[in-house]
């Protein structure tokens, strides 16, 4: 229990093994089956909130992230395509949720390759999303095309956010666990706007 702890707990990941630390976060997060549970969002913000306290390098920070995310997106494609439809039959364990793969499917078969660019911002179906478009087959062109655009896009935008509100915010670290309970729900945010606008346009239609 004390090990998952620690593994939920940004600045203590931040401050054990530094750049290394974030990069294996958030390559996990992103393609491996038991990385649904890293906490990727609060990571990049708790690394940007340290590097404007000069902690660490803001650059650096969203380079490796970018990075490894879009690393972590190629290698569950790669996975998904060779392991196939079979993965939907796996049993669940501590190491994986069958239920976070289900709903990523559906919200593959919803919104198509976008999925790859929101998902980045939904906490397990980031996961899983990859995954799934290797089992379906996605044509990997268009697919490192989405993974390329949401990895800069996450990669920047959570540190950066991070990075401003503590030069920006005095003692903002004080703080700290409340703002990443905000950053997991904003996070979230966009998927949802997208799913309440995507259903009022078919209810209109």
């Amino acid at each position: 229990m004390e090990q998952l702890k620690f593994w939920l707990d940004p600045v203590k990941i931040i401050e054990t093994f530094g750049y290394a630390g974030i990069a294996f976060i958030i390559f996990a997060e992103s393609g491996l089956l038991f990385g649904f549970f890293f906490p990727g969002d609060s990571l990049l913000f708790t690394a940007g909130l340290l590097a404007s306290k000069g902690f660490l390098n803001i650059i650096l920070v969203s380079a490796i992230s970018f990075v490894a995310a879009v690393a972590g997106d190629n290698v569950g494609y790669s996975f998904g395509k060779k392991v196939g439809p079979r993965i939907f039959n796996r049993d669940k364990s501590f190491l994986f949720d069958k239920e976070h793969l289900l709903k990523a499917e559906k919200f593959y078969e919803k919104h198509g390759a976008k999925t790859i660019i929101l998902a980045r911002f939904m906490p397990f179906i980031r996961t899983f999303a990859p995954i799934v478009a290797g089992v379906g087959r996605m044509n990997y062109s268009v697919f490192f095309t989405y993974n390329i655009i949401g990895g800069f896009v996450w990669s920047l935008g959570v540190p950066f956010l991070g990075f401003f509100l503590g030069k920006s915010i005095p003692n903002i670290d004080r703080y700290l666990l409340p703002i990443i309970g905000l950053i997991v729900v904003l996070s979230v945010a966009p998927g949802i706007v997208h799913l309440l606008r995507e259903r009022l346009l078919t209810l209109k239609s």
